[in-house]
């Protein structure tokens, strides 16, 4: 839900700022917005003396999972920005980026198959009906030709599947930790690269305060760690049927908030998705023993 409210606040800022230097901004505003809930939360076990000793293998995992989940969401979130920006004007770039982007649905179900991981009937066809209404809720025009932008969404696509198959070989880890050092990690090499390739404007960025408070505290801080919190009860593939449902909430506060009318095709994609998603929960009978 945070994610789909966020679309507003990343165009805003998109506007004024490149997209390195907003997104180390949120980085560096999220891994910040974590230490202090950290603190907090060692604060009270201080008080309550449930404070654990020290491990220093499960630190050493939180900092490579930390590193490997910020070096995948980097390439994620940078390609699917840049990839927004491709597209010339007569493309419908939200729409396209939002279908493309979630093709990451089809990505993590052939990854974990080559794997050798079992899908069930719910869960192929949750993968089906979700990306048939991603294409009905985001592809208005069809595609149309093939631009520079989805090669990038695609790349972006890439780099989510990557994410989330990362986060959920970690998942037995602190999740909030190991949060905080992604945006470390990302917020470092989105510095990196703004410093690079864009001239960052301070007065653009504290013009851009509300948006970057948004993406960088509830977007970042808050949803991606809640994905990593809840990734420890959900297999990757139905994880990502569940996330898709980002695009639904956009439509949703497009159509709530901003009074952006949805046409019965939209809406039949918004359902399809939704139906994916509950499809994705019914658990396969087991197996009857001999």
């Amino acid at each position: 839900m945070v994610w789909g409210l966020a679309f507003v606040a990343q165009s805003a800022a998109a506007d004024n700022i490149g997209s390195f230097t907003f997104n180390a901004a949120r980085c560096v505003l999220a891994a910040a917005f974590l230490f202090v809930i950290m603190l907090i939360r060692r604060g009270s076990r201080l008080i309550s003396k449930k404070k654990k000793p020290a491990n220093a293998g499960e630190n050493k995992k939180l900092l490579l999972g930390g590193a490997l989940c910020g070096a995948a969401l980097f390439a994620g979130m940078n390609l699917q920005q840049f990839g927004i920006a491709a597209y010339p004007p007569e493309a419908a770039a939200s729409g396209r980026a939002g279908f493309l982007t979630a093709t990451y649905v089809i990505m993590i179900p052939i990854v974990q198959r080559i794997t050798g991981k079992k899908l069930s009937l719910p869960v192929i066809l949750s993968v089906i009906g979700c990306i048939a209404g991603m294409y009905l809720l985001c592809m208005n025009g069809g595609f149309g030709g093939i631009y520079l932008g989805d090669i990038l969404e695609l790349g972006c696509a890439a780099g989510f599947t990557c994410y989330i198959l990362v986060v959920d070989h970690f998942s037995g880890l602190d999740g909030i930790a190991v949060s905080c050092i992604q945006f470390v990690v990302c917020g470092i090499m989105c510095a990196i690269c703004m410093l690079i390739f864009e001239k960052p404007d301070f007065n653009a960025l504290t013009e851009a305060w509300l948006p970057i408070a948004y993406a960088g505290i509830i977007s970042s801080g808050t949803g991606y760690t809640l994905q990593i919190i809840g990734q420890k009860y959900a297999e990757p593939a139905v994880a990502s049927i569940i996330m898709s449902l980002e695009s639904v909430f956009a439509a949703a506060a497009g159509w709530l908030i901003l009074g952006e009318a949805l046409s019965p095709r939209e809406l039949a994609g918004c359902a399809l998705v939704f139906a994916a998603v509950l499809c994705s929960q019914i658990k396969a009978p087991a197996k009857q023993a001999d």
